[in-house]
């Protein structure tokens, strides 16, 4: 079916919209950020002398060093952990099919439909309760959790597409249930593996309210978590505000500028598959 021109040039424009919706903020925001600290300056105005010296400020005010640790951290413990169990139960339910593998999956989806918001007050109790609370321990286990019906969800669809032929042949050669996983399926599921583990380092990375609510020393926060204690502090300075909230978006920015190929490749498997 053809396009035609009609469609073809309102389909622009809604992308150059879209654009400009993204975009616009952002520049808004790094042009506040030069201007001279303590001043409100208006929207996208560009100041006579910026002030590049902010950055500078703002990563020593907010203890960016520290903040890069403990998020670097938290991503270290939180993504691998969630790959490997996520892995193998998306193989074990979308390949092996064992008993219950349906309710199993059931389960998971509903996991999908449980909002952060609505279970971190229990988990705020919990934590205080067994003694996690402000530690990294406290975003991290919660993440980890979190994020399973997801990752297995997903994992599961690379598995439940993958050739029964496969694992008989090699289970004719003699294949145990473990090697069948480790050596023939595990490198087939490569691809869905690490885009998983881009999206959910952008995810780990820009969490804010699990971080802000469990965690009462900034620098045990991630980064955008530890924007709330920033704001908190210098909430009357708008350009050195906006200055931190760059600071803090940089790397994901870096990130999805390096990997975005995968990463958009991630949403179109994710879409395409299950």
């Amino acid at each position: 079916m053809r396009i035609s021109q009609g469609e073809l040039w309102s389909g622009r424009v809604l992308l150059i919209g879209l654009m400009a919706v993204t975009i616009l903020p952002l520049i808004s925001i790094f042009t506040t950020a030069l201007h001279p600290s303590g001043t409100v300056p208006n929207a996208l105005s560009w100041p006579a002398d910026p002030q590049w010296g902010n950055f500078i400020e703002a990563f020593n005010v907010a203890n960016m060093t520290a903040l890069l640790g403990s998020s670097s951290f938290i991503v270290i413990a939180v993504v691998p952990i969630s790959l490997v169990i996520s892995t193998m139960a998306g193989f074990a339910i979308g390949h092996l099919r064992i008993p219950g593998s349906r309710i199993l999956l059931f389960l998971f989806v509903f996991g999908l439909t449980l909002p952060f918001s609505g279970i971190i007050v229990p988990l705020y109790y919990l934590e205080r309760g067994i003694g996690l609370y402000n530690t990294r321990l406290a975003i991290v286990l919660p993440l980890i959790g979190l994020y399973m019906p997801f990752a297995v969800f997903w994992m599961r669809a690379h598995f439940v597409n993958m050739p029964g032929e496969i694992s008989e042949a090699a289970r004719v050669d003699g294949a145990t249930t473990w090697s069948l996983f480790w050596r023939i399926h595990l490198p087939l599921a490569r691809a869905p593996m690490v885009s998983l583990g881009i999206l959910m380092s952008v995810w780990t990375w820009n969490q804010f309210l699990i971080a802000l609510v469990l965690v009462e020393d900034p620098t045990e926060r991630t980064m955008a978590g530890a924007l709330g204690a920033f704001q908190g502090h210098y909430a009357t300075n708008v350009p050195l505000l906006c200055a931190g909230t760059i600071l803090i978006l940089l790397p994901t920015l870096i990130l999805f500028i390096l990997f975005q190929r995968q990463i958009i490749s991630a949403l179109l498997q994710g879409s395409v598959k299950g």
